[in-house]
């Protein structure tokens, strides 16, 4: 039976591939206030700004391309059960060959329905408009889990942590919960990695190795190293 890798992805990761990370230390995220484009309230206040906004996002990110990093992850898969855990919404895991990506929140490429969350589409091209609406009659909303809604995918990702034998961590400060408390449940005795330049404060944890470099690089030689055990 192959061993389970879980990975936690973030930002720094999509960043090499020129995807701007999700905000600035200023609160705004391109330009916009966060909570006008990435809240229920904003959406509701002004729905062709939200929906405009992930227009743009989504033509940027049909323009980016996987890098190193994400290829590393996929490489992977050579000899490991590899579920990746992921805070980023573009779909660069997968076009780098990842099988098993759990997006906790949402995904950039698919449109969901305002009046039944569970109705979910895949896009074709990047734009979503104002009068585009589900099977049911309602408007179509980005695919987002915004500031104050549930995080649906969290309970998924607990379990894999818990079934972990490998667990990595890389391009995420560990500030954004719950995703950040990932890491509790995942078993002393496993070996863990986080791979940042600028490694986040982490609490002592056992058998915890901190790679201080860029998701590509740092990446690429862990990978090597675990497909050569």
């Amino acid at each position: 039976m192959r061993k389970k890798i879980v990975v936690l992805s973030g930002a720094g990761i999509s960043a090499e591939s020129g995807i701007a990370t999700f905000r600035d230390a200023d609160g705004l995220w391109e330009g916009h206030d966060v909570m006008a484009v990435a809240t229920p309230e904003g959406f509701e206040k002004d729905p062709e700004l939200v929906l405009e906004f992930y227009n743009q996002r989504r033509k940027n990110g049909l323009q980016a391309k996987p890098n190193a990093g994400h290829l590393a992850l996929a490489k992977l898969e050579q000899k490991y059960n590899v579920v990746i855990v992921t805070q980023n919404v573009d779909n660069l895991h997968e076009r780098a060959g990842s099988t098993h990506v759990i997006h906790l929140h949402g995904e950039l490429f698919k449109s969901r329905s305002t009046a039944d969350p569970s109705l979910v589409y895949d896009m074709e091209g990047w734009e979503l408009k104002l009068g585009d609406h589900c099977e049911k009659g309602s408007q179509l909303r980005p695919n987002i889990v915004w500031f104050g809604e549930a995080v649906p995918l969290m309970d998924t990702a607990v379990m894999e942590a818990a079934l972990a034998d490998i667990f990595i961590v890389v391009g995420t400060s560990l500030a954004v919960y719950p995703a950040a408390g990932l890491m509790d449940y995942v078993a002393d005795e496993v070996p863990k990695y986080v791979v940042d330049p600028n490694p986040p404060p982490v609490r002592k944890r056992p058998n915890l190795q901190l790679i201080a470099d860029k998701a590509s690089a740092g990446l690429t030689r862990l990978a090597e190293e675990l497909l050569a055990l």
